[in-house]
């Protein structure tokens, strides 16, 4: 062979096992490199309990529990307010520090589906209105259980304070036709809009689809054209209740239901054998002189069932839990007793954790009548701090008269 292509043999041989040995050599170092470990899948969470609807016992006071949920990027806390079936203040009073409308992907809300129910018969339907919740008490049937529904609502604002006592239903209506009084049309003229005299079955209906007429001239429970409205005092008096909520309530309500409405800020029950104490803000035209005679006050609230139990069981009320929780309402069942329970912090850090999605029987879709947005409950503030007379001639803070006569098909009334 001659020389130079000996040379050039020689170093293509050298080259590929060179090129042999380099390939074996990444090979090695690949297989010894250990791969990156994986990121740890969260476990799937589980779905949130029903909210509205439950069964209970006749020595049962409080029924479902708090749940907390995460926030997606697009949520505000009206969003998962709608989602979980409760108003706007209750949750924001849930959340102390949450930006309403912006909480942020991932921040964990705290979801008060937690309810004491009212120290009254329980029977008909029942509005607290510092609550802003009413409560539905359908009668049992033989061999079922007792079941109670329960659903948030916007009430008057001040000015138009949604009265107090005992009334009933006495006309149902489906697509209600709305007649504003002669004081909702004079507040509007005033603030530049005028209303006609009357307005039809709609979208611009602000009875919503659906109504109730009580035996108090004036004053409905009805659904409603602006759902950011519950959850507020934002209504002439009325109460008003999401539309899928009105709806469920109208296909069970039936005419000559009696309606108690209350007024009870702190409310007491019994869970886990310990005596619990629910509390909201007191309204702003409360009459009672909460600050002076509070322990006088939430006595009374008691009641004297629970207060037998209590001698009974040998407990009392630890009355510094009382003004702390009074103090700092979050809408959220804690242990008042003497004998000690867990502290606030020790229930939302043991509350499940479950998926921000609608509960199983949930009376909304997720999808119709969307919640407000930033711009929308701005507007109804503006609305809702608007002065003018008050609808109806009842005095605010007392127990309104209860009427057995219904209405007349023509009566002027208030939302």
């Amino acid at each position: 062979m001659k020389p130079a292509l000996f040379a050039r043999a020689t170093g293509a041989f050298l080259a590929s096992v060179a090129l042999a040995s380099c390939s074996l050599l990444q090979d090695r170092v690949a297989r010894e490199v250990p791969e990156p470990p994986m990121a740890p899948v969260e476990p799937l969470l589980p779905p949130p309990v029903p909210t509205h609807k439950f069964e209970i016992t006749p020595d049962q006071d409080v029924v479902g529990v708090v749940q907390v949920t995460r926030s997606s990027h697009e949520d505000t806390l009206s969003d998962i307010a709608r989602r979980f079936n409760v108003g706007y203040e209750e949750i924001v009073r849930a959340n102390p520090g949450v930006d309403p409308w912006l909480p942020g992907e991932g921040t964990e809300i705290v979801v008060p589906t937690q309810f004491i129910l009212p120290n009254v018969p329980r029977e008909g339907i029942v509005i607290n209105v510092p609550q802003m919740r009413l409560f539905y008490f359908p009668p049992a049937k033989k061999g079922e259980p007792q079941l109670v529904y329960t659903h948030p609502i916007g009430i008057g604002r001040v000015g138009w304070a949604t009265p107090l006592g005992t009334t009933k239903i006495v006309r149902r209506q489906k697509d209600p036709t709305w007649r504003p009084t002669p004081s909702i049309i004079k507040e509007h003229r005033e603030n530049g809009e005028e209303l006609p005299p009357v307005v039809g079955p709609g979208p611009d209906n602000p009875l919503g689809r659906y109504a109730f007429y009580l035996g108090w001239p004036s004053y409905l429970i009805h659904g409603t054209n602006k759902p950011a409205g519950v959850g507020l005092r934002s209504s002439h008096g009325c109460i008003r209740l999401y539309p899928e909520d009105i709806e469920l309530l109208y296909s069970m309500v039936p005419v000559g239901t009696k309606v108690r409405v209350i007024n009870e800020p702190f409310v007491f029950g019994w869970l886990d054998g310990q005596l619990h104490m629910q509390a909201f803000e007191v309204l702003e035209d409360d009459p009672r002189d909460w600050k002076n005679a509070q322990k006088k006050l939430v006595s009374k609230a008691i009641g004297s069932r629970i207060q037998k139990e209590l001698k009974k069981r040998g407990e009392e009320v630890n009355w510094d839990l009382v003004a702390a929780v009074a103090h700092a309402p979050r809408g959220i069942p804690v242990s008042i007793s003497s004998a000690g329970g867990p502290t606030l912090e020790q229930l939302l850090a043991n509350a499940p954790r479950v998926r921000n999605e609608l509960p199983e029987g949930a009376s909304w879709d997720g999808k119709s009548d969307l919640p407000m947005d930033e711009e929308t409950y701005r507007a109804m503030l503006s609305e809702r701090e608007s002065e003018g007379e008050p609808a109806s001639s009842q005095t605010q803070g007392k127990a309104a008269p209860a009427s057995t006569a219904a209405p007349p098909a023509p009566t002027k009334t208030g939302t």
